[in-house]
């Protein structure tokens, strides 16, 4: 014994499977009779055990379409997109409804735009409402310098399933806006479910309505979600 323990992805294993249930659209119930267990089981694995057998692990990475890997955090620093082609993949345009049904809620997507050194791309924490996607950001930073201005913008959002090399990806294309300080600007700062990842001090409120809304999705016949063999 060295008195150290690889601590990468310890205790955070339940919260990846939660996550990836949520974004699956998938219940306890469901979850747990894919990977041969029960509810009661899988939500104390969610918030209580650091890391269930091994047995069990495999079995609920297969349940919930990804690897144990994923799952225990080993791949948190890798770049995403590392699985090769699927078999006969399909490209397929997505209509308005189906974008804004796919950025309904709340995540994190990418805003680009021209900075003051040219073209530049950074992650933001967003939230749709009344038809507009939303972020907060610092007084001083360049996207709410962008948005004073009525810069037009692109924010993009994107989804992958590695395991089957298929996903989708949505981009917004618009102009910015600050709302001026009052009851707008106060509402729509207090509807944000998830506040700036990077910290404190965000909390400038910017607005993009979109102009254009398009979005392609990848599908590889067989898997999930699709038909076919």
């Amino acid at each position: 014994m060295t008195g150290t323990r690889d601590v990468h992805g310890a205790g955070d294993l339940g919260r990846r499977a939660a996550a990836r249930r949520a974004q699956l659209g998938l219940s306890l119930e469901e979850v747990a009779d894919r990977a041969g267990s029960t509810p009661s089981y899988l939500a104390y694995v969610e918030e209580q055990v650091p890391a269930p057998g091994s047995a069990f692990l495999v079995r609920l990475a297969d349940a919930l379409e990804t690897t144990v890997q994923d799952l225990a955090g080993f791949n948190a620093d890798h770049p995403q997109g590392g699985a090769t082609a699927g078999h006969h993949p399909r490209m397929e345009e997505l209509d308005e409804a189906e974008c804004w049904k796919l950025l309904d809620g709340h995540g994190v997507g990418r805003i680009a735009m021209t900075g003051a050194e040219g073209p530049v791309v950074f992650p933001v924490n967003y939230q749709v409402t009344d038809g507009r996607i939303v972020f907060l950001t610092a007084p001083d930073a360049g996207l709410a310098r962008a948005a004073s201005a009525g810069t037009e913008v692109a924010f993009e959002l994107d989804r992958l399933d590695e395991a089957f090399s298929q996903g989708w990806s949505v981009l917004a294309v618009g102009r910015t806006r600050t709302p001026p300080a009052g009851p707008e600007s106060e509402r729509l700062r207090s509807v944000m479910d998830s506040k700036p990842w990077a910290g404190d001090g965000r909390t400038t409120v910017v607005t993009l309505s979109p102009d254009r809304l398009t979005g392609r999705r990848i599908r590889v016949p067989g898997a999930p979600g699709t038909t076919g063999g």
